[in-house]
């Protein structure tokens, strides 16, 4: 199968397309819809699909924010709400020093996830997890040093090496599937089971630099030096990660969120070019396969790139704190959702002040349409009574009682929402 990149991907002189055909696409038998390619399923998991991707009037309350449905209070959920702040986590990790089995053992996944609801309760539960557990499910193994982070022996920057890659084997990744599974049953409804996935250019960054950087340099100069490869083993990153995420919603997620947490190293051109055509690519797919699932979309550093973001067709943006709610609000429109922004800095003041930056957010994001959540992931050392303190007050937050002196986000003048 050819992996080239999508016909329609941007314009600038600075974009290359690709004419590169290897041995890396998905199995035979595709059926084609526009410009995407979906392999074929098997009848019982189309059916399995069904179930997974219907609406329900009982959707959780995240759900129906998502969705842009009106709700009596904003739901509440954290990035990072799981791991090394909790002294929980902690005392297992002493147990289970693998970032990597804690993440890939199904009974740890589930106990690890469910330690901020167990605790908190909020609205959304995010397995535990990361962006590179698909990765060895297509043929990229990596590991995970103390100090360094992941480690990618063999990066991939030659078609030599993108050889080496094969369609994604789901089988592979059945601790996540059994997990999300657990997850859904332990919390019914009463909170939304959320899954996540790296967007192809965060993903691909690890890949061809080996690893975590502090300058992008080796990818950057390969969207120049050799923009084939680049778009080819980005083409083959937005298949895989496609089908990660409807194998993620039919094994029980509500909600699927995209990171492409390192798109904001990218000038806006480039990130067009780069980016956002193979995010838009998997959300559309997606969306013909699970129609009802509501799709967040987060970068961090995407100030400048939030009208783009839209774009994309995702159903939610998520804000990081650098972005003022109400500012994002009037360059969104009214038409998508939003989610965050409290800078997780916030956690360390006092209480009081707080509660002062939820409500101010909460204002700012208008009475529908918002999921509030921090503008980046919890940090280390954030004290547990902070975090609580987060949610206790996001379940007394009424929208009647909030906006009894406001009018509606969708209908004020601008200056009125903040």
């Amino acid at each position: 199968m050819s992996l080239s990149s999508p016909t329609s991907a941007c314009s600038s002189s600075r974009c290359y397309s690709s004419g590169l055909s290897l041995p890396i696409g998905f199995r035979s038998n595709p059926i084609n819809v526009g410009l995407v390619c979906y392999p074929t399923r098997h009848n019982d998991a189309a059916r399995k699909f069904v179930v997974a991707c219907s609406s329900s009037s009982s959707d959780p309350l995240l759900v129906k924010a998502a969705k842009g449905q009106a709700v009596s209070r904003p739901p509440a959920w954290m990035m990072r709400q799981a791991g090394r702040y909790m002294a929980v986590y902690q005392k297992l990790a002493k147990k289970h020093p693998s970032f990597r089995e804690r993440s890939e053992n199904t009974d740890l996944i589930v106990e690890i996830s469910l330690q901020p609801w167990q605790a908190f309760r909020p609205d959304g539960v995010i397995i535990f997890s990361d962006i590179l557990t698909p990765l060895p499910a297509f043929g990229v193994p990596f590991d995970i040093e103390e100090v360094k982070g992941p480690v990618i022996q063999s990066p991939v920057r030659s078609e030599e090496d993108l050889k080496k890659l094969h369609p994604i084997d789901l089988d592979k990744l059945q601790f996540v599937g059994d997990s999300l599974k657990i997850l859904r049953q332990e919390v019914g409804e009463h909170a939304a089971v959320l899954g996540f996935v790296g967007a192809p250019w965060t993903i691909a960054t690890y890949i061809v630099e080996g690893g975590t950087t502090r300058t992008y340099t080796v990818i950057k100069s390969m969207c120049h030096t050799a923009p084939n490869v680049l778009r080819a083993l980005l083409s083959h990153l937005t298949k895989a990660i496609t089908e990660y995420v409807v194998y993620q919603v039919e094994h029980g997620a509500h909600c699927i969120q995209i990171f492409d947490s390192w798109g904001g190293q990218l000038t806006p051109d480039m990130w067009e070019c780069w980016s956002k055509p193979y995010i838009e690519e998997i959300i559309h797919a997606v969306k013909r396969r699970c129609p009802d699932t509501p799709i967040v979309f987060y970068i961090n550093g995407n100030g400048g790139l939030l009208e783009r973001m839209k774009g994309t067709g995702a159903d939610v943006i998520g804000l990081d704190w650098t972005v003022d709610m109400a500012d994002g609000r009037r360059r969104l429109g009214s038409d998508v959702s939003v989610q965050g922004n409290v800078d997780p800095a916030y956690l360390f003041s006092p209480l009081p002040a707080l509660t002062e930056e939820i409500q101010r957010v909460v204002k700012s994001a208008g009475p529908k349409g918002h999921i509030l959540n921090l503008g980046h992931g919890v940090l280390v050392g954030t004290p547990e009574e902070a975090v609580a303190h987060f949610f206790e007050t996001a379940r007394s937050l009424d929208y009647q009682t909030v906006f009894q002196n406001h009018v509606p986000a969708e209908k004020a003048e601008p200056e009125l929402v903040a």
